[in-house]
Order: C-alpha cells, then structure tokens, then sequence
C-alpha cells in the first residue's frame, strides 16, 4: 500500500504517527503515511527526526520516493551511532516530526516563485526551492530584465495577502488544459488519476505537489537577487528573503 502523503492535505500537520510498513536495503524506513515532502519538482525532502516509542530518535536527512512513486522513504543522517540510533522494527508504530522552521521557509519560498511566475510570465525551463534561497529559470528570446522592477512586483502581489487554496482536477481535466502547465522541464505529477492545483486568488493557477503557505502574508520581504545568462534563451531569476 502507497504511503498516505498528509502534507497534500494539510502542509501545516508537523507531526504525525505512523506505522514502519518496510526498510530498504540502504537503512531508509518506510511508513503508512508520512508529513515528510519527498524530494520533488525542484522542492527538497523534509528534514526532522524519527521518535520511537522508547524516546528514542533517528535524525532524518531527507526523504525520497521509492522506485514506483508510491512509498516514501525516510532517510537517516546515519543508520547507527549518535545522531542515528537502531532502525525501528517492521510493524512498529512510531512518531515523525518535522524540522518545521526549515519546512515553512520552503513553504514561503515555494510560494513566492509561484509569484515570480506571474511577474513573468514566460516558460519555465527549470528550478529549485531552499530555504534562504530559490530560483526559476525562463525561456526569454529577447530578455532586458531589472531586478528592482520584479522585486516591486513581487512586494505589490505579496501586499494584497492573498489566499493560496488547493484543488483537484483529473489527469484527462489537465491534458484538456495544458495552458495550467507553466513549467516544461518538470512535469506535473500525474498517473493516480487526479492532479492538484494550487491556487493563488486573483493571481494565479497551476498544477503542483508541492508545499505552500496559505496566505501571501506569510511570505514576507523578498527581493530578486540575481538575474543570469544561462543561454541563448534562458534567463536564471533568483530570489532570498530581504
């Protein structure tokens, strides 16, 4: 059975129990349901800790997909020792939690570039979500950008404090509205039947698994920090917090 993802539902949820259903080979554990994002679409995997019914905890380093998409794995910073600790049983219930400062941050940055998007509106050909700083890269033929004027941009759509809401629409509901995909490196995640869209109220739509906050309040000063050449057509925007 595929891990339950609960941060679909509620990225605010910082911890949850759950129950060991597997461990890989390489020492990652496998539970039913999980509040770690799983690195994808550019937004790293969740950090935290896994707390065993003992007290005792296993630092988790990131967590990744299994080969079919459908189990999360969680990784430990290290399978044994200090920091680490024993690998919890097959069937053991255990309680994860959330490294949740750093997953806010990528929940406000995730958010912003969802901004940037707007304030641009070109193809997306690539990008990358962190917690200090983010970054999109556009396909631009003809490209004269200034940094000050996307910033100001940027700070005019974050004063409204608009609402992000999410939705689902079925996979043939996307394939009948490919003008939702704004990115053409990373693909929507697709192939469960139904595809979430994250939504910024008077702003913008878009197909998209990843974490968000649900006001723009919360994201704060930004400002762009560097605008680079990456190609003939390719422009690299980054962003950080002011």
């Amino acid at each position: 059975m595929a891990t339950q993802l609960l941060f679909r539902d509620d990225a605010y949820l910082r911890e949850t129990t759950a129950t060991v259903t597997a461990l890989t080979p390489e020492g990652g554990i496998i539970t039913d349901r999980t509040v770690f994002y799983a690195n994808a679409g550019g937004q790293p995997g969740d950090t935290g800790v896994l707390r065993r019914a003992s007290g005792a905890e296993i630092a988790l380093a990131t967590a990744v997909y299994g080969p079919d998409k459908a189990d999360v794995i969680h990784v430990p910073a290290q399978t044994t020792g200090t920091g680490g600790g024993e690998l919890p049983d097959i069937g053991e219930s255990v309680t994860l939690v959330l490294d949740w400062d750093i997953r806010h941050k990528r929940m406000r940055m995730h958010t912003l570039l969802h901004l940037l998007s707007v304030a641009l509106p070109y193809p997306v050909t690539g990008g990358s979500i962190g917690d200090a700083e983010g970054r999109l890269d556009f396909d631009i033929p003809e490209a004269n950008l200034d940094k000050d004027a996307i910033t100001a941009k940027l700070a005019e759509m974050i004063a409204t404090g608009a609402a992000v809401t999410e939705s689902w629409i079925t996979d043939e509901e996307l394939l009948a509205n490919p003008g939702l995909i704004k990115t053409m490196s990373v693909k929507p995640p697709m192939g469960t039947g139904r595809v979430r869209l994250v939504a910024i109220e008077g702003l913008d739509l878009q197909p998209c698994g990843g974490t968000h906050v649900r006001s723009l309040k919360e994201i704060g000063a930004a400002l762009v920090t560097k605008i680079e050449k990456k190609g003939q057509q390719n422009r690299r925007v980054r962003v950080a917090w002011a």
